[in-house]
């Protein structure tokens, strides 16, 4: 990987971290609507963090196959 961490790296913490704050919220949530909509966010922000995941595995380079 490169010295420098790229931008998808450093949305990949973000938006975890951002999941985990949102998960939080939805576990001291006093009323069930509120709960179930930062659950749904924290879901979203999972869902985020994925595709940045992805793009950051497709930028690395491609191991050779052992034959």
């Amino acid at each position: 990987m490169a010295s420098h961490p790229t931008l998808d790296a450093e949305l990949i913490v973000w938006w975890e971290s951002e999941a985990e704050r949102l998960e939080s919220l939805a576990a001291s949530a006093r009323f069930g609507f509120m709960r179930r909509h930062y659950a749904r966010k924290a879901a979203t922000a999972r869902a985020r963090a994925q595709v940045s995941r992805l793009r950051e595995q497709a930028r690395a380079p491609a191991r050779p196959v052992a034959t």
